[in-house]
């Protein structure tokens, strides 16, 4: 019986390797001139397009991807939400999973899709560079597999973007020099064009021509830096089908919410009557003290036959409509039982409660002064505001391959606040005085392989509540519960969803409020956790976990490749 067992598994592996396949690409990174908003700009990008190429890939096959640096920065290539299973090295955070690739130098990536389906993308991870270092990554079931909702007419990419006039390297480094926020960018793109709605922009604006009657897939990428968006198209009401590469069920909505870094996979019937019209981004701003871009863009969807002088534009919500996002983030649920659907694990090794928030940073060569408010910007997770060990010689992951983490990195992250306190209460004076303001560090928090890790993620108001993004690299998680105030575990436990929650690699944590997820930590490796607002990971709010290797070799971190990059 074994034997026949294991001949049926051979026989199982070896038709499911005859239907993978090798996806291959070259990436050429280099500085192109673009006409956007009535000037000539200068921006680094892939194969000179913006957005980048596009990844077509199956469930099951392999990405190969040659990156050759030829613009004047430093860099990496980060595959958003792909887990990277015993393939760590091809994560891309700098400094964390790799050293940057130099300016003149090349690096190979090289990962499985096993067990993912939908829609992810790829970035830069090396500081403001993702502006226009990116592009989508689309993962089809494998042949003869179907997707768990009706067949579509035809699929189309929808990928918000930020643009600045100006190069975004420097405003980066101008930010970091006064230790202040970046400039908001001067417009949003969507597939790379700011639409009519901004100067020298009368032919940027997105189009998608459409047929009566059919189905589409609209696969939705925020791609934005700094902010979250609502997303709508004017008359037409869209079921979400999937969200960062995870299914869920069926949800009939009219408007969408996306933070930086998610995904969304949305039904659009064509179901009006001929006509244009507008598919529109408008900000979601939940934090309104802090400045932001508030300017929307849009695109066109065009009906077949189309001979209206004007197009319909949605009734966009209120960019402060707190209420309205919750509703979305906290109304889907996962497609229990569908393809790769994980349920949740119940018993936890690992309980951890996280703070974090932006905060002020300890005065040190500054010259703006340096008292109250005046103090620079930082911010933490758990009052450690986290730096990335750049001139350490090697990444965080070769350290851990190594044994060697002295002067890298130090395994005591806290897993919990070093004090409690009202966190929600936006009356600072009466905050600690001590966690306004949070030391420098380099820290991991150890996991043991395969251990069951459950996070409370709390917001803070040290300076404002705010809708925070956070994305773990490595894993997905369970969103098991979500809502405002101080967690309360008494309260807010039975209202945990063990049944079909959400499956996520960004969570939007509510502005003022907390969301509580879990994940087995069956990922081998140094596994970045951060806030994916662009100026919050400078900022130091991030974490890293550190998952020790598994009881086998198979199921430990295999040996660098060979053309890994120098520090």
């Amino acid at each position: 019986m074994k034997r026949f067992v294991f001949w049926v598994f051979a026989l199982l592996l070896a038709s499911s390797l005859a239907r993978a396949a090798i996806v291959e690409h070259t990436f050429n990174v280099e500085d192109i001139s673009i006409q956007r908003l009535c000037r000539q700009q200068v921006i680094t990008a892939v194969n000179g397009t913006l957005p980048g190429p596009t990844i077509n890939a199956r469930e099951g096959d392999t990405v190969v991807v040659h990156v050759f640096n030829k613009s004047p920065y430093n860099l990496t290539i980060h595959w958003h939400g792909i887990l990277q299973f015993l393939t760590p090295w091809s994560d891309g955070p700098e400094f964390v999973t790799q050293c940057p690739i130099h300016s003149g130098s090349s690096y190979t990536y090289k990962f499985n899709l096993t067990g993912q389906e939908g829609t992810l993308w790829w970035h830069a991870h090396s500081s403001f560079l993702r502006a226009t270092v990116y592009g989508a990554l689309f993962i089809r079931p494998r042949q003869g597999h179907s997707y768990p909702f009706p067949k579509v007419y035809q699929e189309v990419p929808i990928l918000l973007g930020e643009w600045w006039n100006a190069n975004v390297v420097e405003v980066e480094h101008n930010a970091t020099e006064s230790q202040d926020a970046p400039i908001p960018s001067d417009a949003y793109t969507i597939n790379g064009l700011p639409s009519d709605l901004y100067n020298c922009s009368k032919d940027g604006t997105y189009k998608v021509k459409v047929k009566q009657g059919k189905t589409y897939l609209l696969r939705v990428i925020n791609a934005a830096l700094n902010t979250q968006h609502f997303f709508q198209v004017a008359n037409h009401t869209l079921t979400v089908v999937a969200i960062d590469a995870a299914y869920t069920n069926h949800y009939d909505t009219d408007v969408l919410v996306l933070a930086p870094g998610q995904t969304v996979d949305v039904l659009l019937r064509t179901n009006q009557r001929v006509g244009s019209y507008y598919m529109a981004f408008s900000p979601y701003h939940s934090a309104p003290q802090i400045t932001i871009n508030a300017n929307i863009t849009r695109g066109l969807i065009i009906y077949d036959g189309d001979r209206s002088a004007k197009p319909v534009m949605p009734d966009l919500p209120a960019q402060t409509d707190t209420e309205k996002a919750h509703r979305f983030y906290t109304n889907m649920t996962g497609l229990a039982g569908g393809p790769h659907w994980v349920p949740v694990p119940r018993h936890v090794d690992e309980h951890m409660f996280i703070t974090f928030g932006i905060g002020f940073t300890e005065c040190t060569n500054f010259s703006g002064g340096c008292t109250g408010s005046t103090r620079p910007l930082s911010a933490n997770m758990n009052n450690e505001s986290f730096v990335l060990p750049r001139g350490r010689g090697v990444s965080m992951l070769e350290a851990f391959y190594g044994n060697n983490v002295d002067g890298v990195y130090t395994r005591d992250f806290p897993n919990r606040p070093p004090v409690e306190f009202d966190y929600t209460n936006e009356n600072i004076n009466e905050m600690p005085f001590g966690f306004r303001i949070a030391p420098k560090s380099t820290k991991v928090k150890t996991l043991k392989f395969n251990s069951t890790v459950e996070i409370v993620l709390q917001n803070t108001a040290i300076i404002t509540t705010e809708n925070h993004p956070m994305h773990i690299h490595g894993f997905n998680f369970h969103v098991l519960a979500q809502g405002f105030g101080n967690y309360n575990a008494t309260r807010d436990e039975p209202k945990f969803n063990f049944l079909n929650p959400q499956i996520r690699n960004t969570i939007s944590v509510p502005v003022g409020g907390w969301s509580v997820i879990r994940f087995q930590a069956n990922n081998p490796g140094v596994w970045l956790v951060h806030c994916h607002l662009e100026t919050h990971l400078p900022w130091g709010l991030a974490m890293a976990f550190e998952v020790e290797n598994g009881p086998t070799p198979s199921l430990s971190v295999p040996a660098p490749p060979a053309d890994l990059p120098k520090c």
